[in-house]
C-alpha cells in the first residue's frame, strides 16, 4: 500500500486548488480581441469584471487622471451651462436698457439737437440761450419736460425764419420725449408754470418791451384801459406777415384762426407790425376787443397747440391750423366731413373779421342795393326776377389746377359760356321763352371782378358790369392816354406800366418804388409804397364783397384763394347745398388753408 500524504502539520490549513480548466492566456484575451463571449462559452469566466489588464509601462493612459480639487474652492461646484447662458442674457438686457435710456434721455437731444446746442444738461435759468427756442428742463425729481424760451431783448412779434425755427425745435424735443403710447406733447411746460417753477425768469413788468404792446394801432383804440384788464388765461394772436403777396391767403388764415380761438375759448388778438399792406384799419375795421388784457410776449409761443398763449402766422400755419380735420369732426361730436368743419371754422373768422372800413363799406352796400334793383322785374311783367351772376377771374401769377391750362389759363369763353347756361336753365324750361321768362331774363346779367384790367375790355365780356368802380387798376394804355405828349419836352420820369396780364407779385413788391431803389434792392416800404399796396388791397375786399352781396351764383377758379374765400362769404347752404358756388377749374373741391 503506498504511503499517503499528510497536511494536518503544513502552517497552512487550507490549500486552494485550481480548477482543473483554468488557464493563463496572454493580455489581449482581455480586450475580446476574439469577439463577445458567450454565457455557454467553455471560455466565460468573470475575470474580466473584476480584474484590469496590467497597464504597459510605455503608453499613456486611456483614461485621463481625476481633477484634483484646489484647497481653497473644494466646496465649489462648476456652474452649469443653463446658468451660463442664463447669465449672458440677463446682461445683454441690462446693456439693451440703459442705451435705450440713454437715446431718450434729454442730454442726447442736446447733443443732436443742432448747431446751437450749447450742452450736454438740461437748460438752467443761469445758462438760458440768448436766442428764441425750445428747451429741456428739469424738475425737482429729475423728470425731463420742455418748454419755449424767448428773451426779452427780443421785440415782438418774432421773424417769420425764428418760429418757424422754433417749431422744428418743439418737433424735435417732443418727439424725443415722447413714447407711442403718450398723448401729444404730453411733456410739455407752459411758459407761466415754467416761470413759476423757476426754469425762465419772470418778466419785468416796467420792462420796455412789455410796454411795446403787440396790438395793431386799431386794436389799442378798442382796448384802452387794458392796463386794467386781467391777463387773459388764454388767447390766439395772429401775425398779419407773410412771404406770400396775395391776401386771399392771408385772410383765409386770419378766418380760420379766429374760428379756432372762439372755439377753444381764446381771446383773439392781432399784429399788423410788418404787414405788407400797411395797416389792418385801412382795409378793415377793428376786430372785436377781448374783455380781457394780452399777456407777456414771452408767454405768446408759437407751439405747441396745447400753449396757453399762441401766436399764428403765415410760417406757423402748417404747425396750428393745418390737419384740424380729424379733430375738429371728433369735437363737434358730430361725423360731419371734414371740408365743412374747416368752412365753419373759416365762416365764423368772416362772420366777425369781414367788416370794411366805413367809407368802403357804404359804397358795397349802396353798390349792392343799385345791383339788387336792377334784377327786379316789374310786376306788370312777371314774378320771377333775374339772375346776377358774378364771375371771379384770376390771372397774373396764378395757373388753374386743371392740367391742360397748368401753364395758361381758363378760357374766358368758359365763363362766359357758364354763365350763359345757368340763365338757360333757370328761365328757358319749354324751349321758348314766355312773357315771363324773357322778362327775367332781360333783367338777368353778369358781374365781373379781376385782376387783368383788360378782361373787361374782352368780347366775351362785352356788356358785363364791374363789381366795382370805386378803385381801379389801370392798364398801360389808359394810363398812357392820360400821360402828356411825348413831342412836348416834359420833366423825365419812369416809364408807365400797367396791371396787364393780372397780379404779379414781383410787380406787388416794386409798387412805388422808383426804379432806382428796386434795383438797389431797397426792401422797407415808403409811406407812398405802403398807400399804394393798401388801395390794391381795398379793391381786391370791394370786388368780393360786392360779388358775395349781389350774386345769385359765383362762377370762378378753386385754384385762386379768392374763389375760395367767395365760398366762405356766400355761406354752406347758399355755396355747396343750393350749388350756387360754382368751379370751373376741373374737378377741384373746397378747401381753406393751403
Amino acid at each position: 500500500m503506498p504511503p499517503t500524504l499528510d497536511l494536518t502539520r503544513t502552517a497552512h490549513s487550507k490549500v486552494i486548488i485550481s480548477p482543473p480548466r483554468i488557464n493563463l492566456r496572454r493580455a489581449t484575451s482581455y480586450n475580446h480581441d476574439r469577439g463577445p463571449l458567450s454565457s455557454t462559452s467553455a471560455r466565460f469566466n468573470f475575470n474580466h469584471l473584476v480584474f484590469s489588464p496590467p497597464p504597459s509601462p510605455g503608453l499613456p493612459s486611456l483614461s485621463p487622471p481625476p481633477r484634483k480639487p484646489s484647497k481653497g474652492l473644494a466646496g465649489l461646484v462648476r456652474p452649469s451651462r443653463i446658468i451660463r447662458y442664463t447669465v449672458w442674457v440677463i446682461c445683454v438686457l441690462v446693456i439693451y436698457y440703459i442705451l435705450a435710456f440713454i437715446v431718450q434721455s434729454s442730454e442726447f437731444l442736446l447733443a443732436v439737437g443742432g448747431p446751437r446746442t450749447t450742452g450736454q444738461e438740461p437748460t438752467t435759468q443761469e445758462d438760458l440761450p440768448d436766442f428764441p427756442t425750445a428747451i429741456v428742463v428739469a424738475d425737482n425729481r429729475g423728470r425731463h419736460k420742455w418748454t419755449v424760451s424767448i428773451p426779452e431783448t427780443e421785440r415782438f412779434p418774432l421773424t417769420p425764419a425764428q418760429y418757424a425755427e422754433i417749431c422744428t425745435r418743439c418737433r424735435q424735443i417732443s418727439a424725443g420725449l415722447s413714447h407711442a403710447s403718450d398723448s401729444a406733447n404730453r411733456y410739455f411746460l407752459d411758459v407761466r408754470e415754467a416761470q413759476e417753477e423757476g426754469h425762465l425768469p419772470r418778466p419785468h413788468e416796467k420792462s420796455k418791451i412789455i410796454k411795446q404792446r403787440h396790438e395793431i394801432d386799431a386794436v389799442k383804440d378798442t382796448t384802452k384801459g387794458s392796463s386794467q384788464k386781467p391777463v387773459c388765461s388764454k388767447s390766439l394772436t395772429f401775425v398779419l406777415e407773410s412771404s406770400d403777396a396775395g391776401l386771399g391767403n392771408t385772410l383765409m388764415m386770419l378766418w380760420t384762426a379766429y374760428g379756432l380761438a372762439e372755439r377753444e375759448g381764446r381771446a383773439f388778438f392781432l399784429d399788423d407790425t410788418r404787414w405788407a399792406y400797411g395797416k389792418y384799419a385801412d382795409i378793415f375795421q377793428s376786430p372785436p376787443a377781448p374783455s380781457c388784457s394780452a399777456p407777456s410776449p414771452q408767454e405768446i409761443v408759437p407751439c405747441p397747440r396745447q400753449a396757453r398763449h399762441l401766436v399764428v402766422s403765415a410760417s406757423t400755419a402748417d404747425e396750428n391750423l393745418s390737419q384740424l380735420n380729424e379733430p375738429l369732426a371728433a369735437a363737434g361730436g358730430t361725423e360731419q366731413p371734414s371740408e365743412r368743419a374747416e368752412f365753419d371754422l373759416a365762416r365764423r373768422g368772416h362772420d366777425a373779421l369781414f367788416r370794411l372800413n366805413r367809407e368802403d363799406e357804404e359804397y358795397v352796400d349802396k353798390r349792392a342795393r343799385e345791383l339788387a334793383a336792377k334784377r327786379m322785374v316789374p310786376r306788370t311783367k312777371g314774378t320771377q326776377n333775374g339772375l346776377a351772376i358774378g364771375a371771379h377771374i384770376r390771372r397774373g401769377d396764378r395757373h388753374p389746377l386743371e392740367s391742360k391750362y397748368r401753364d395758361s389759363y381758363i378760357p374766358l369763353s368758359t365763363y362766359a359760356e357758364a354763365a350763359r347756361t345757368m340763365v338757360e336753365d333757370k328761365f328757358n324750361h319749354t324751349g321758348t321763352f314766355g312773357g315771363e321768362d324773357r322778362a327775367a331774363k332781360d333783367h338777368s346779367f353778369l358781374l365781373l371782378a379781376s385782376d387783368d384790367p383788360t378782361v373787361y375790355e374782352s368780347a366775351e365780356f362785352t356788356g358785363a358790369i364791374p363789381a366795382q368802380d370805386r378803385i381801379k387798376l389801370a392798364s398801360k394804355p389808359v394810363m398812357q392816354r392820360s400821360s402828356p405828349e411825348r413831342h412836348v419836352m416834359h420833366k423825365f420820369v419812369d416809364e408807365n406800366f400797367g396791371w396787364e396780364g393780372g397780379f404779379f407779385a414781383p410787380m406787388f413788391w416794386n409798387l412805388g418804388v422808383a426804379s432806382a431803389n428796386a434795383a438797389s434792392g431797397q426792401s422797407t416800404p415808403s409811406h407812398e409804397t405802403t398807400r399804394l399796396r393798401s388801395l390794391v388791397g381795398r379793391a381786391y375786399m370791394m370786388d368780393l364783397a360786392v360779388l358775395a352781396d349781389a350774386s345769385d351764383a359765383i362762377i370762378c377758379t378753386a385754384s385762386a384763394a379768392g374763389c375760395r374765400l367767395l365760398a366762405v362769404m356766400m355761406g354752406w347752404e347758399s355755396a355747396m347745398e343750393k350749388g350756387g358756388w360754382v368751379n370751373v377749374d376741373g374737378g377741384s373741391r373746397w378747401k381753406g388753408v393751403s
